[in-house]
């Protein structure tokens, strides 16, 4: 009988998230992600991932459905594989409208290339963000259709989980996506409303990746819109233990760290809580 080979022990696999203030032009706004993306690259990430709505902050909510893509072709999609080509990465674009059966509204979606460029994720938000406080008040339900469909990815760090922003408060969501051996992984691009950043975004990054036992790397708007519109930003990157590796507060720029495999594995192993679920 043939003893089949080892599985390959993963190698430590460096990550950046980038930060940006989106305004209201397209191509203004892919240029920006463009530099962004460059410097991740040229400081050695290998795995690149951009914010929600990293295209386009529209003065409406529903500007956003003008520039819907429909699913395999479109500037941005276009933008991304390309990035992801020339610099050789994995690049997670944020979130872009893509079209949807409804006139009205789009699918927030959020895609993964690999380094040649190849699309090898695709996943359609799935909780949408309902929030009112004074004259603060969002209802993302009135222009994008909610996702249906958990996804992850393999990549050389290990499994990757993939959401979007008000994801973030499920974590039944990572719980079925981490099933088995667990993520890696966790990716968050998000633009946190300064009210509920303020209050809630690192503790609930820091639990997801407490109780998941893997990273969390978190992409964020960050900063005064040309909308009118405030986003809390602090990108970070959080590992195993919760401990916050790298954050930026506020305006553009990229966090960067390593997913360490012996950190996964030291952890788990220190307090094995994924082994001992019983639901």
């Amino acid at each position: 009988m043939t003893t089949p080979a080892p599985t390959p022990a993963l190698a430590p696999f460096r990550v950046a998230a980038v930060q940006t203030v989106t305004g209201t032009s397209l191509d203004a706004n892919l240029a920006r992600a463009d530099a962004l993306i460059a410097e991740a690259a040229r400081d050695g990430a290998e795995l690149v991932l951009l914010p929600e709505y990293f295209g386009m902050m529209g003065r409406h909510e529903t500007d956003k459905v003008a520039i819907r893509e429909r699913d395999g072709d479109g500037p941005v999609q276009r933008f991304l594989a390309d990035a992801a080509r020339r610099h050789r990465i994995w690049l997670i674009g944020g979130t872009l409208p893509m079209w949807c059966e409804d006139d009205g509204r789009v699918y927030n979606t959020s895609l993964a290339f690999d380094p040649r460029g190849e699309r090898v994720a695709r996943y359609d938000k799935i909780h949408l963000f309902g929030f009112t406080k004074g004259t603060e008040s969002y209802d993302e339900s009135r222009t994008i259709l909610a996702g249906t469909q958990p996804v992850a990815f393999d990549a050389p760090c290990g499994r990757v989980a993939m959401s979007v922003c008000y994801d973030l408060r499920f974590p039944e969501l990572y719980r079925g996506l981490g099933a088995g051996d667990g993520a890696s992984l966790i990716l968050m691009p998000a633009a946190f409303t300064y009210t509920t950043g303020h209050a809630h975004w690192e503790i609930l990054l820091r639990a997801r990746a407490i109780e998941n036992q893997c990273y969390v790397l978190a992409a964020a708007q960050g900063g005064k819109h040309e909308n009118g519109r405030r986003t809390w930003g602090h990108s970070m990157l959080v590992d195993p233990w919760g401990d916050v590796l790298g954050v930026l507060p506020e305006g553009e720029g990229v966090v960067a760290g390593v997913i360490d495999p012996a950190r996964l594995a030291e952890v788990r192993q220190n307090l094995p809580a994924l082994r001992h679920r019983v639901l």
